[in-house]
């Protein structure tokens, strides 16, 4: 044991600390996700697969090895969607701002969430972040706007032509209205969410947007982000979580500029 902890190299750690924060970050992404099911069943298989040789069971070993001998193309076929949003997320400059809303920006999506819930009225609202939301714009109608609470209401109205569809909020503007989401295909997601929840579900499966959805039967407003789907009733409650999404996250990057700006100066 001791020889073999003298014969690690400083690099050893090295690559095991990279190849630890990898794992940690690939849970962190698949957390919550059909993913995490889809992995246990492969796992799962895999078990299967060496009882089967270990029982002499040459047929299901058979079977179970010609299944796993294709197995990193059903891996990319399987969790295409959650590779897309593991690259989208790596490929973000690490001194980049996650976002462009601004307090009042939240306040005023915060505040209509609110109006719209008590008086049943049905919404879907997604803010735009890193990923770039242009496919799901364009099935909608251009509106670029600036962000207000008496306009979002108004867009949601029953008598509205395009109160259907989502709202898309792109750097503190109504970019879009009317446009038309991803379901979700999370076979898991309870019964009581409508359509309105399962687009939102599945656009944040796809893109790292966070959308807020109101429900008009329950009179509750629902945060959807990462494929997560959280329920308040309290307007402060709503605020503070957006608060943490949007504005919280700008610190670190914000005093990593300060730093940079002082390094530079001197």
């Amino acid at each position: 044991m001791l020889d073999f902890i003298a014969s690690l190299r400083w690099q050893d750690f090295v690559d095991i600390l990279i190849v630890t924060v990898i794992i940690y970050r690939i849970i962190l992404l698949i957390q919550g996700t059909r993913a995490v099911q889809m992995l246990i069943g492969i796992i799962v298989i895999t078990i299967i697969y060496f009882i089967s040789r270990q029982l002499d069971l040459l047929t299901l070993h058979w079977l179970l090895k010609t299944f796993l001998n294709s197995i990193f193309l059903i891996v990319i076929i399987v969790f295409q969607r959650d590779i897309r949003r593991v690259l989208t997320q790596v490929g973000k400059a690490p001194f980049q701002k996650q976002h462009d809303v601004l307090a009042q920006d939240l306040n005023e999506i915060v505040k209509a969430a609110t109006h719209m819930a008590r008086r049943r009225i049905g919404a879907l609202i997604v803010i735009e972040r890193e990923t770039g939301l242009r496919d799901y714009i364009e099935s909608g109608h251009s509106i670029d706007a600036k962000l207000t609470r008496e306009l979002l209401i108004s867009i949601f109205l029953h008598d509205s032509p395009i109160h259907d569809g989502a709202v898309v909020v792109c750097n503190g503007r109504i970019h879009s209205a009317g446009c038309l989401l991803p379901l979700t295909q999370n076979p898991m997601l309870s019964k009581q969410y409508g359509t309105r929840h399962r687009a939102a579900i599945g656009l944040s499966e796809e893109t790292d947007a966070v959308v807020v959805v109101v429900s008009e039967e329950r009179q509750e407003i629902s945060l959807v982000e990462n494929g997560m789907i959280r329920t308040f009733r309290d307007e402060e409650l709503l605020a503070s979580a957006l608060h943490n999404i949007f504005i919280q996250q700008d610190i670190p990057n914000s005093s990593w500029r300060s730093w940079l700006g002082k390094a530079n100066r001197t």
